[in-house]
């Protein structure tokens, strides 16, 4: 279901922030062409901190990525794999629309995401 989680301007060009939804929280990125726009889960797979929404926006091979600020482990943004090859890291992508000035994430009920970190 489509669920308005912010303004467009609450998200810097070339950044990233971070969106609490039940128990989860969901890095929505923005590059500076301001059309493209990428959810994931926040929360980086090799040591669990919350932090890829602070990540370094790249591209790979054409692809749009993100690396974790702390160790550099970077994820495609449309589909969540790990780029270095470890199948066991991939995260959550969530689709992502902007109306109106507002950005929008189709997301499941907050009780679904019960217990997800």
């Amino acid at each position: 279901m489509w669920r308005a989680v912010c303004d467009i301007e609450d998200v810097p060009g070339n950044g990233g922030a971070c969106i609490k939804w039940g128990e989860r929280q969901i890095a929505l990125f923005r590059f500076a062409n301001g059309t493209s726009w990428y959810a994931m889960d926040n929360r980086c797979p090799h040591d669990g901190q919350a932090v890829l929404a602070r990540g370094i926006l790249g591209d790979s091979g054409g692809a749009p990525k993100v690396a974790c600020p702390l160790h550099k482990n970077s994820f495609c943004l449309k589909d969540g794999r790990h780029l270095g090859g470890h199948e066991d890291w991939r995260l959550t992508t969530y689709r992502v629309k902007v109306e109106a000035g507002q950005v929008f994430l189709d997301l499941p009920d907050k009780e679904e995401h019960r217990g997800a970190s």
